[in-house]
C-alpha cells in the first residue's frame, strides 16, 4: 500500500501509517508485525521481510482478514510451518498470513479425525496413534503443517495425502463462508492440489482404521528412521527441492551428475541426499537459488531431463522496489 491506501508496498516512508496498516491493526492488534524478517519463519532461515505478517487467532479472524485483503486489493500469501518455501532476500509484497494458531484436532467415533490447516504433522500423527488410528503413520518426518501438507498432496512413493483425505474445508474472500470439498470433488495430482484461485485450505477430514497403538508406533519408528538413515533431517533445508520426474529420481539425477556438496556461498547440495539443500550461517536465498540453477542446467545437460522444482518460491524479484 502507499502511503495514500492504495495498493503497494506496505513498508513505511516514515511515521505515517498506511490506510492498511491501520485497519491491520485495527482487526488484529497485536497478531500483527511489519517488516518481520521472514527468515525466522522458514525452515531454510533465508529470506528478506514480509510488508505484514499477520496471525489470525481463529477462523473467525482469517475470514474478516482474507476480506480486508480483497476489499483494499493485496492478495494475501499464506504461510504454515515454512518448510518446502524459498522466500526471496527481496522479501514479500503485501501481507503473509500466518495459519500456526489454528491447530484444532478432533476425532469421531467412526475413525475420522478433522485438523485445522495449521496443525503439525507431527502432531497429527501422535494424535492418531494414541487412539489407535492406523492410516497416517507415512507422515512421520515429513515436515510441515496441514494447509500444506494437502496443499501439496505430501507422502512417500506408496501412500500420499490423496489416499487418506476425506475431506477439505477451505474459505476466500467471495466464497460466503466456509466451503466444504469432499474426497470425489479434490483435483490431486502429484505434489499438488488444484483449488480456486485465492482459495485458503482451513481444515481436513483423514480416513483411518483401527489398529494397536504398539504396532502403528512401531512402523513410525521404522519410517522416521528410514528417513533419518537417507535425509539430512537434522539440517537446516526446505525438504525435496525436485519432484521426481516419471520413471526416476531426482537425487539420483543430481547425484549422477556429480554434484553432492556442490556449494553456493553458504548453502549446499547434500551429502546425504542430492535432492536436498542445506543452508547455514548467513546463507542467502540466492545460494539456494544458484544451486537450485545448478542442479536443474546440469541435469538437463547430462541426461536431457527437465527437473521441476517442488519448493514454492515466494517474494519479490531482486532489484524489484519495495
Amino acid at each position: 500500500m502507499t502511503s495514500d491506501g492504495s495498493p503497494g508496498a506496505l513498508r513505511r516512508t516514515g511515521p505515517i501509517e498506511t490506510r492498511f496498516e491501520k485497519e491491520l491493526r485495527e482487526l488484529l492488534g497485536p497478531r500483527v508485525d511489519f517488516g518481520v524478517p521472514l527468515s525466522k519463519h522458514t525452515s531454510l532461515r533465508v529470506g528478506g521481510p514480509a510488508d505484514a505478517l499477520a496471525r489470525p487467532q481463529d477462523l473467525e479472524e482469517l475470514q474478516a482478514l482474507l476480506g480486508l485483503c480483497s476489499k483494499l486489493g493485496v492478495e494475501p500469501v499464506l504461510l504454515g510451518g515454512g518448510f518446502n518455501l524459498l522466500v526471496s532476500d527481496a522479501g514479500v509484497a503485501g501481507v503473509v498470513v500466518q495459519l500456526q494458531a489454528l491447530r484444532e484436532l478432533d476425532a469421531d467415533s467412526e475413525g475420522r479425525i478433522t485438523a485445522q490447516a495449521g496443525t503439525s504433522h507431527s502432531r497429527l500423527v501422535r494424535f492418531a496413534a494414541e487412539r489407535g488410528r492406523s492410516g497416517l503413520e507415512f507422515g512421520v518426518g515429513i515436515p510441515g503443517t496441514v494447509g500444506g501438507w494437502v496443499a501439496m498432496n505430501a507422502g512417500i512413493p506408496s501412500v500420499e495425502v490423496k489416499d487418506v483425505v476425506e475431506r477439505v474445508d477451505w474459505i476466500a474472500p467471495d466464497a460466503g463462508g466456509i466451503r466444504e470439498l469432499p474426497r470425489a470433488d479434490l483435483d490431486f495430482s502429484y505434489r499438488s492440489l488444484e483449488l480456486p484461485r485465492g482459495a485458503a485450505i482451513v481444515r481436513a477430514v483423514f480416513r483411518t482404521e483401527p489398529g494397536e497403538p504398539a504396532a502403528i508406533r512401531a512402523q513410525m519408528r521404522e519410517l522416521l528412521a528410514r528417513r533419518r538413515e537417507t535425509q539430512p533431517v537434522d539440517q537446516r533445508s526446505c525438504g525435496s527441492v525436485f519432484k521426481n520426474p516419471p520413471g526416476d529420481q531426482a537425487g539420483r539425477l543430481i547425484e549422477a551428475a556429480d554434484l553432492k556438496g556442490s556449494r553456493r556461498g553458504e548453502a549446499a547440495i547434500s551429502q546425504k541426499h542430492a535432492n536436498f539443500i542445506e543452508t547455514r550461517g548467513d546463507a542467502t536465498a540466492a545460494d539456494v537459488l544458484a544451486l537450485i540453477e545448478l542442479a536443474r542446467g546440469e541435469v538437463a545437460r547430462r541426461f536431457g531431463i527437465e527437473l521441476e522444482t517442488e519448493v514454492r518460491f515466494l517474494g519479490r524479484s531482486p532489484g524489484e522496489p519495495a
